[in-house]
């Protein structure tokens, strides 16, 4: 493995659904942020939508900014090619016809001092995952539902 590699951090990525093609960039500020500081490394930012049809077209970054008020020159050149067709045909399939999203895989650079250290070690990882927070809610309001039930 090279040093490069070694020295990397968890690689992750997120599928972020937007209704109806509207992309506010609500979020780009949170994004940039976390990248200035340190803490995210994006490897590839890419653009889909998914058409009527079922299709899934990748989208430019500049056809994202029709209106002028959606700034995404920052991000131009954000591609590692880790992406092929085949990621963006899985990420459109979760989406609903009609509807685009964004694909980030990012590395996670507050984690790489720990991950290499435990590669130096012998160890790796063999498992990983994420807890959606609709699932943590979920779970916990029905640990409250027999918490109450087991009370009366």
């Amino acid at each position: 493995m090279s040093d490069e590699f070694e020295d990397m951090g968890p690689v992750d990525f997120l599928v972020i659904e937007f209704p109806g093609n509207r992309m506010t960039g609500k979020g780009l500020p949170m994004l940039l942020d976390l990248v200035d500081r340190g803490i995210v490394r994006i490897l590839d930012l890419v653009f889909v939508r998914k058409d009527a049809d079922g299709s899934v077209v990748g989208m430019e970054l500049r056809d994202l900014d029709a209106d002028g008020e959606l700034d995404l020159s920052v991000f131009e050149g954000s591609s590692s090619g880790l992406l092929g067709q085949d990621d963006l045909d899985e990420a459109g399939a979760a989406l609903e016809p009609g509807n685009s999203a964004g694909i980030l895989v990012y590395e996670n650079l507050w984690a790489a001092p720990l991950a290499r250290e435990l590669r130096r070690g012998g160890a790796q990882l063999v498992a990983g995952g994420r807890i959606p927070v609709q699932a943590l809610l979920a779970s916990l309001e029905a640990g409250e539902s027999a918490g109450d039930t087991a009370a009366a």
